[in-house]
């Protein structure tokens, strides 16, 4: 409930903020861009991400639709996900990209990525309680990341003293690996 009356309310203020500032009417091409406009300022308010570093909606369209699914060890569906089939789904809905699926797989596919150097869609690797990788999330800017905690889906800050204790590496994807998934993907398309 907490989270419709949020939705509710942040949408009903953007609608507001619109109808005081659009004087003019626009042009259709215009309108597509005043749309995604609203929906990257609508998803950056509720992911805490700033505006200028929400640049893909549908990275955040996924991961508002998945906040609050339980966790469950094992599990790949709404009715309960763990951290590496949530960043395994979230890569091959928003980015066509079909990965490994535990974190440990997964960090092998990846170019280490200083913390400092992070970018939107990049990969966050902690060693919780282990001497190996033990978690994965997706990094959305500012910060923030997403991930399936114990807790459920979840964004939480990278520098929140329990994240930042455990945190052990950034990733992003391979370039040499999405080249050959996607040469892959292009063969199996081709044989059909």
């Amino acid at each position: 409930m907490k989270k419709f009356s949020l939705v509710i309310a942040l949408f009903l203020s953007i609608l507001a903020a619109h109808a005081q500032t659009k004087t003019v009417p626009a042009q259709a091409p215009e309108k597509e861009d005043d749309q995604e406009s609203l929906a990257k300022d609508y998803m950056s308010q509720i992911m805490g991400v700033a505006l200028n570093a929400t640049s893909n909606v549908k990275l955040f369209q996924f991961v508002y639709d998945w906040i609050g699914t339980p966790y469950r060890f094992g599990g790949s569906s709404k009715k309960g996900i763990d951290c590496s089939a949530f960043t395994k789904e979230l890569y091959e809905k928003v980015f066509n990209l079909d990965i490994k699926r535990n974190s440990r797989d997964i960090f092998s596919m990846v170019t280490p990525v200083a913390k400092d150097d992070l970018k939107q869609g990049d990969l966050v690797f902690f060693k919780i309680h282990s001497r190996s990788i033990s978690h994965v999330g997706i990094y959305l800017g500012d910060g923030r990341f997403a991930h399936a905690s114990s807790r459920g889906v979840a964004i939480n800050n990278i520098g929140d003293s329990y994240y930042s204790r455990y945190f052990y590496r950034g990733g992003r994807m391979l370039a040499s690996f999405k080249d050959e998934l996607m040469s892959g993907k292009t063969e199996e398309q081709d044989s059909k």
